[in-house]
C-alpha cells in the first residue's frame, strides 16, 4: 500500500480493521468450495416471481414518491408496516419511535457514533458478533466481556461487571446468535432486564434472526421486558433480500434524536424504493406466505448437518444445537487450533470460519469454528461434514 498520503489519516483508523469473515469469503469463493463459513440466506429463500408483482404495486401505488428524496426517519409507510409486523413480535411501538437504515450494519455504525467516546467501556457476549465488533472499533472503545452458557449471558457475571465498571452499552444477539446460535432463555432474560434497571444500563439488542425459528415456541424480544432501556435493532434481510440493505431501529427518544441527526450528515435518508418495496411484502401478506417456505429451506438443512455431526464428528467435540437461526458452534478440546484445520479443509475444498474472531481476546476461542448450514443442501452439507470431520482426525493423529 502506498503510504503517501499516510500522514492524512485520522487517528481512528488504527482501530479500524477488515471484517475477518469477509475477508474468508473472498478466499473460499473459488469453484468447487463448499462454504459453511458465511451468514449469507440462500438465494433459493428470495421472493423473485413475488417481486414482480410487488414492483407493479410500488410504482401503481407510489409513483414518483418512491424514487424521491425522503423522510430521515424513513419512508412513512415502511415505518407503519413494521409497526405491525413488530407487534407480532410482541413489539409494541409507533411509526414515529422507528428509524430506518441502510442495513442493521448502518445502525451500528450510527450508534456507535452517537454513544461511544474513545476509551468508554462497552460490554459484549464472549464471543460476540464480528460485524458489531468491527462498526465500534472506529470509535476507540475499550471492551469487556460477558461470561456466557448455553442459556445466553450469565446474570452474575453481568452484575459484577456492572458493579465493577461503568460501560457506555451491552451489545447482544439475543435470540440464535450469531456466532453461537444460543438463545437468551426467557427467565435470564427477565432477570437481565432487572438487572439492567437496576444499574440504569443501556441494551443495544441486534435481533436478525428471531423469524428463522425450526422448532420450540418463540420468545418475545429482550426489548419487551425493559423498553425504556433498550435500543432494539432488526432488519428484513433474513427473510426479504439483503441486497435491498434494510435495517431499522427503535431508541429511548434522547438516542432516537441524535441518531436522526447523525443520519442526516452520513446519507441523508435510505433507499425509497427498497423501502417500499418491503412496504408491499408485509403488507400484501407476501411475507406471511414467504416465510414459512424459507423456514421449510432451512430446517432440513440445519437437521442434517446436526445429524452428519452427531455421526461423524470426533466424540470430544461440543457443539451447539439451537432452534432456529443460520448457525452451529463447535469448541474443540483444550490445544486445538481451529485455524489450522480451517486451512486443512480449505485444501480438501470445505470452509468455516475459525470461532477466534468472535472473541476480543482471540486465545479465548482458538478451538472453536462456526459452521452455516442455509447455503448448501442437505447431501452437499452431510458430504462437507464428513470431510471436515476427516480433516480433524487427520490433524489430531486419530
Amino acid at each position: 500500500m502506498s503510504k503517501k498520503f499516510q500522514k492524512l489519516l485520522s487517528q481512528r483508523t488504527l482501530n479500524m480493521q477488515s471484517n475477518a469473515i469477509r475477508e474468508i469469503l473472498a478466499v473460499v469463493s473459488q469453484p468447487g468450495m463448499i462454504s459453511l463459513a458465511g451468514g449469507i440466506p440462500a438465494p433459493q429463500s428470495f421472493p423473485l416471481e413475488d417481486l414482480y408483482r410487488i414492483n407493479e404495486t410500488v410504482l401503481d401505488r407510489y409513483g414518483a414518491a418512491a424514487l424521491q428524496y425522503d423522510l430521515t426517519e424513513g419512508f412513512t409507510p415502511f415505518r407503519e408496516a413494521l409497526v405491525d409486523y413488530l407487534s407480532a413480535k410482541q413489539v409494541q411501538t409507533s411509526a414515529e419511535d422507528i428509524l430506518v437504515f441502510n442495513g442493521s450494519q448502518s445502525v451500528l455504525d450510527t450508534l456507535a457514533k452517537v454513544l461511544i467516546t474513545p476509551g468508554d467501556f462497552v460490554a459484549l457476549e464472549s464471543p460476540s458478533y464480528l460485524g458489531a465488533i468491527t462498526a465500534f472499533n472506529a470509535y476507540e472503545p475499550r471492551y469487556v466481556d460477558i461470561e456466557t452458557d448455553d442459556e445466553g449471558i450469565i446474570p452474575e457475571s453481568l452484575v459484577k461487571l456492572l458493579e465493577k465498571r461503568s460501560v457506555k452499552f451491552i451489545y447482544l444477539v439475543s435470540t440464535f446468535q450469531n456466532p453461537t446460535g444460543r438463545t437468551l432463555s426467557a427467565s435470564r432474560r427477565r432477570e437481565v432486564a432487572e438487572i439492567v434497571k437496576r444499574f440504569e444500563a443501556l441494551v443495544i439488542e441486534d435481533d436478525p434472526y428471531s423469524d428463522l425459528r425450526y422448532r420450540g415456541e418463540p420468545i418475545a424480544p429482550f426489548f419487551t421486558f425493559a423498553p425504556e432501556n433498550t435500543v432494539y435493532v432488526s432488519t428484513v434481510s433474513k427473510v426479504f433480500a439483503p441486497g435491498l440493505r434494510l435495517g431499522f431501529c427503535i431508541a429511548p427518544k434522547a438516542i432516537h434524536h441524535w441518531m436522526r441527526i447523525a443520519k442526516q450528515g452520513a446519507d441523508l435518508h435510505s433507499n425509497t424504493y427498497a423501502q417500499a418495496l418491503a412496504t408491499e411484502y408485509i403488507r400484501g401478506g407476501y411475507l406471511d406466505r414467504q416465510l414459512p417456505k424459507i423456514i421449510d429451506l432451512y430446517r432440513p438443512r440445519q437437521e442434517a448437518m446436526l445429524a452428519a455431526m452427531d455421526e461423524f464428528m470426533p466424540k470430544v467435540y461440543r457443539w451447539t444445537k439451537p432452534e432456529g437461526g443460520m448457525f452451529i458452534w463447535i469448541d474443540g478440546p483444550d490445544g486445538l487450533d481451529a485455524e489450522e484445520i480451517y486451512w486443512k479443509a480449505v485444501d480438501q475444498k470445505v470452509a468455516f470460519v475459525p470461532g477466534k474472531y468472535f472473541f476480543i481476546d482471540q486465545k479465548a476461542g482458538l478451538g472453536t469454528m462456526r459452521l452455516n448450514f442455509t447455503m448448501s443442501d442437505e447431501s452437499t452439507i452431510v458430504r462437507a461434514i464428513e470431510i471436515l470431520a476427516r480433516v480433524i482426525g487427520e490433524h489430531s493423529g486419530d
